[in-house]
């Protein structure tokens, strides 16, 4: 069995009751500061969806990291108390051959509106 790292990408949504969506803007800014490897941030008034790359050498490793990102960072960013509703781990082969260009290196994500 190969134990390599492997990049994985990763898709989070949560999801809960509606928020102002000034407020969930500047947790997701705050989030962005505390993790600025999340290269796609999308929200509106009950939902967020984040996307960003992770290693592991296997898929349950970027899952489990990735299950706990959002209440690891509730406090400290200020998040609402939503809870995930979606998971997506796929290793970069599968990813690429989607044929979608993403950075594999930090970039300026935006927070923005679904």
């Amino acid at each position: 069995m190969d134990s390599a790292v492997r990049l994985w990408h990763v898709t989070v949504t949560v999801s809960g009751d509606p928020q102002p969506l000034t407020a969930t803007q500047d947790a997701l800014r705050a989030l962005h500061g505390e993790r600025p490897f999340i290269h796609s941030i999308r929200y509106d008034e009950d939902r967020v969806e984040l996307q960003y790359w992770e290693e592991g050498e296997e898929m349950v490793d970027a899952a489990s990291l990735a299950l706990r990102l959002w209440n690891e960072h509730r406090g400290s960013a200020g998040l609402p108390a939503w809870k995930v509703v979606g998971l997506e781990v796929v290793e970069r082969e599968t990813f690429q051959g989607r044929h979608q260009v993403t950075p594999l290196a930090n970039s300026d994500a935006h927070p923005r509106r679904f």
